[in-house]
C-alpha cells in the first residue's frame, strides 16, 4: 500500500510522535496536530520539522489528498479533525492498525504481558542488531543505540512489536495487541492492571487468552512457565500452535555481578534479578525462532544494559547505589524489590514507590498491593492528593493506603519536598535506594537526589 501523505491526530503522544518520525524517515509526507505537546515529543518533532505550527485542532488540515489519518488515544470521539476525515471518506487507522498495515508481509513477533514487555523487546532488538538481522520494530521506551522507538522499512523481513493490552483508540475499544496477528507471540506474565478498562481480573486475563488465539496458523507461542496464569494459557492454546515454555535459567551472583551458567561457561551480565533472567530466557527463545544461534545470543546479551527506567542505575559508589524503575503495579513492585535484594543481599534497601496511575489510585484496586513491599528494609509510598482529584477519583487518605499495603513499617507521604528531605537525611552507608514510579514523585530530580546522598 503506497501511502505517502499521512496526518496524525494527537501527534504529541509518546508512541504517536515516534511513528510520525519513522514515516518521515521512510519518505512519507507527514503532518499532525494536538491540543498539547510536551517534551521530549516537542523537541523531537521540531528536530524533524514535524511540529505543528499552531496548537489545537483544525479541520482545515484534513484535505482529500491525504492517504490516511492516524488517530491517537488522546483524541476524543468528537474531535473536529476526525469528524472531517470521516466526512471526506479518508482511511482512518489507529496506531496499532497502521503498524499491522506496515508489517502484514513480514514475520511479526509480538511481546505481550503485564510486565517485562519493554525489556524483552529491547533484549531481542539488541541481539538482532548485534547479529546483523534487519528488523523493523515498535518499542515502548527509548533504547540505547536506537534513535527512535519505531522503525519501518521496506527491506526488513521481521517486525518486533511490544504488545500493549491497553485500548486501541477512542473509536476502537479492542486491546492494541489484538490487532497485530503475531507469527511468534510471547507472554511474559499476567497480573491485573488497567482497572478502569478491565474491571475484574477474569476480564483482564481473557484478553491474553484472545491474544494467544490470534496467533497465525502454525505460529509459535513462547510463554513464561514461572507464571501460573500464563502457564494455563500456554498449555491450552490451539493445537496447531507450537507452545514453547521458558523458566529461570541457572545462574550465580559473584561480587555483585549476575552470571548465567551455560555448560561449563559463565556468561557475565549487566542486568540482574529473577524477573530479568526470565525476560532474558523469553528473548532467547524468540531469537532462536528467528534463526539466531544460542552462542550469538550469549555474546550479544553480555553488553545489554537494560531498557530505560527498567532497574536503571542512577549513581553508585562502593557502598551505596540509587536505581530507578518504572514499576507501579503490585507484581512489578515485588519483582523489582526482590531483584535488588538478590543482587545486594547484605545492603539495607530503602524502596520508594509513587501511586501515580489511574489503577493505583483507585480504592478498589489498592488492596492488590498487600505485601508487595515486604522484602524492602524500609518502604515508602507517595501519592499526591491533587493527582487523585485530577483523575476525578474519590479522595484517598494516608491511613487507607497504609492498610492496603498490610505492612506497618511503611511510611506514607503526600508532600514530595518532605519525602526528598527525609531521604537525604538518612544514613546511606551500606544502603541502596530504589525509586519506583511511572512519574517522578512530583518533580523530584533523581540525578540531583542521587548526587546528594552518594558522595
Amino acid at each position: 500500500m503506497s501511502m505517502t501523505r499521512v496526518h496524525f491526530i494527537a501527534i504529541g503522544g509518546s508512541a504517536m510522535h515516534n511513528l510520525a518520525i519513522a514515516l518521515h524517515q521512510k519518505g512519507y509526507k507527514v503532518s499532525g496536530s494536538d491540543d498539547e505537546i510536551f517534551d521530549p515529543a516537542k523537541s523531537r518533532l521540531e528536530k524533524y520539522g514535524l511540529l505543528p505550527d499552531t496548537i489545537g485542532w483544525n479541520p482545515e488540515r484534513i484535505t482529500s489528498d491525504l492517504d490516511a489519518v492516524i488517530l491517537g488515544m488522546h483524541a476524543r470521539i468528537d474531535n473536529p479533525e476526525l469528524l472531517r476525515a470521516k466526512e471526506l471518506g479518508i482511511r482512518i487507522f489507529s496506531y496499532p492498525e497502521y503498524l499491522y498495515e506496515q508489517s502484514k508481509h513480514k514475520t511479526r513477533v509480538v511481546i505481550g504481558g503485564s510486565h517485562g514487555k519493554t525489556t524483552v523487546t529491547a533484549m531481542i532488538l539488541h541481539v538482532l542488531q548485534y547479529a546483523g538481522v534487519k528488523t523493523d520494530y515498535m518499542v515502548g521506551a527509548q533504547l540505547e543505540g536506537f534513535e527512535v522507538m519505531v522503525r519501518l522499512s521496506d527491506d526488513a523481513g521481521v517486525m518486533v512489536l511490544e504488545g500493549d493490552e491497553y485500548l486501541t483508540s477512542p473509536i476502537d475499544r479492542r486491546p492494541k495487541f489484538h490487532l497485530y496477528k503475531p507469527d511468534i507471540a510471547l507472554i511474559s506474565g499476567v497480573a491485573w492492571d488497567h482497572i478502569n478498562v478491565f474491571p475484574t481480573f477474569e476480564i483482564y486475563k481473557e484478553q491474553f487468552v484472545k491474544f494467544a488465539n490470534l496467533i497465525t496458523p502454525k505460529g509459535k507461542l513462547i510463554y513464561c512457565a514461572n507464571d501460573e496464569n500464563v502457564k494455563v494459557i500456554g498449555q491450552n492454546c490451539r493445537a496447531d500452535i507450537e507452545a514453547i515454555p521458558y523458566d529461570v535459567p541457572n545462574f550465580v551472583v559473584e561480587n555483585g555481578v549476575t552470571k548465567l551458567l551455560v555448560g561449563k561457561t559463565k556468561v557475565e551480565l549487566q542486568i540482574f534479578g529473577t524477573h530479568n533472567l526470565l525476560n532474558l530466557m523469553g528473548a532467547m527463545n524468540v531469537c532462536r525462532c528467528l534463526g539466531v544461534a544460542d552462542e550469538v545470543f550469549y555474546n550479544a546479551i553480555t553488553s545489554f544494559k537494560g531498557a530505560s527506567k527498567r532497574l536503571e542505575l542512577v549513581k553508585k559508589n562502593d557502598n551505596a547505589a540509587v536505581y530507578k524503575d518504572f514499576a507501579h503495579a503490585p507484581s512489578k513492585l515485588k519483582a523489582t524489590i526482590s531483584a535488588m535484594k538478590e543482587q545486594y543481599p547484605s545492603r539495607r534497601l530503602v524502596a520508594c514507590m509513587e501511586l501515580h496511575t489511574f489503577s493505583s489510585l483507585t480504592e478498589a484496586f489498592l488492596s492488590q498491593y498487600a505485601g508487595s513491599m515486604d522484602v524492602a528494609d524500609e518502604a515508602v509510598v507517595y501519592f499526591n492528593p491533587h493527582a487523585v482529584e485530577h483523575k476525578k477519583l474519590p479522595p484517598l487518605d494516608s491511613q487507607r493506603v497504609l492498610q492496603a499495603f498490610e505492612n506497618d513499617n511503611i511510611k506514607v507521604y503526600t508532600d514530595s519536598k518532605q519525602l526528598k528531605a527525609d531521604i537525604v537525611a538518612m544514613d546511606w552507608n551500606n544502603a541502596n535506594l530504589l525509586l519506583m514510579s511511572s512519574g517522578n514523585f512530583d518533580g523530584v530530580d533523581f540525578n540531583d537526589l542521587a548526587n546528594k546522598i552518594i558522595k
